[in-house]
């Protein structure tokens, strides 16, 4: 199962390279850039940037704070945090190739000293217990099935009282998703649990549920705008195409059906440890 997820994220090779060519066809100077020019490519998930600054909001961060971000792709949540409140962030991510592109990101925009990216597994994260002072995940559950092991290793690495922001795809009340997705071309590698599992997950995991939140309609109209304006104006040239490759308009087509179906809804948790 980790090698088809790890096949699926992992491309087609020199992805910083093809990052790097994107960012010069628009215009950008690497010596120049901000974390905003990089948000069409590292931050993946749905309402992008301001979906990351909202889960921020309620994570009580500070330029002292520790941040562990699970499931970190190409590091565009952490930097946002590291840029904002000034903190130091973890990315953990199972995709080797994710890791290494993300610290080549963070030199980019001179965040190499406030991230740091290391490869692992979810379920089993190299880090001692009590170590952070809070952590996020945002659309990272959906490829993995030991949900419960996952949110009992963020317990164990979250000081007491720390908060773990939650952001995900989950299981809706209109049928399967429709594939492929971003996250899987094909349901093998797809395990998305419903609202109500999650509360359980997360509560047996010894997490206090402070606050949930379902964004779906918004999710909903941020994907419909996107796919609006790129058929306007052209698909941008730095985007999470260079990452799903050809398959990828269906893919938003799908997830746009999955929203509009109910197949599938964005939910965050925001929890205390």
């Amino acid at each position: 199962m980790v090698e088809k997820v790890t096949a699926h994220y992992g491309g087609s090779g020199n992805l910083a390279g093809k990052i790097a060519e994107g960012l010069r066809a628009a215009g950008k100077d690497l010596a120049q850039l901000g974390t905003v020019d990089l948000s069409g490519i590292d931050e993946f998930h749905f309402r992008g940037r301001a979906a990351t600054l909202q889960l921020a909001e309620r994570m009580k961060l500070n330029e002292n704070a520790r941040v562990l971000d699970i499931g970190s792709g190409l590091g565009g949540p952490a930097r946002t945090l590291a840029e904002e409140y000034g903190c130091h962030v973890t990315g953990l991510d199972l995709t080797a190739v994710f890791c290494e592109v993300a610290g080549i990101m963070s030199n980019w925009v001179n965040l190499g000293e406030r991230t740091e990216f290391r490869q692992g597994d979810a379920t089993d994260p190299p880090f001692a217990d009590d170590h952070f002072d809070a952590a996020m995940t945002l659309h990272v559950a959906m490829n993995i099935a030991a949900k419960d092991r996952m949110y009992e290793q963020a317990r164990r690495v979250l000081k007491p009282g720390g908060i773990l922001a939650v952001y995900d795809i989950l299981q809706g009340e209109g049928g399967e998703a429709f594939y492929p997705a971003p996250w899987a071309r094909e349901p093998s590698i797809s395990h998305l649990a419903t609202p109500g599992e999650m509360e359980k997950l997360l509560a047996g995991a010894g997490f206090r549920i402070l606050e949930t939140s379902d964004s779906t309609d918004e999710s909903l109209a941020w994907i419909e705008a996107r796919t609006a304006a790129m058929s306007r104006s052209g698909p941008a040239p730095v985007t999470v195409q260079v990452l799903f490759g050809n398959d990828f308009p269906e893919m938003i087509r799908n997830q746009t059906r999955s929203l509009k179906e109910r197949r599938m809804r964005t939910v965050s948790f925001i929890c205390e440890a």
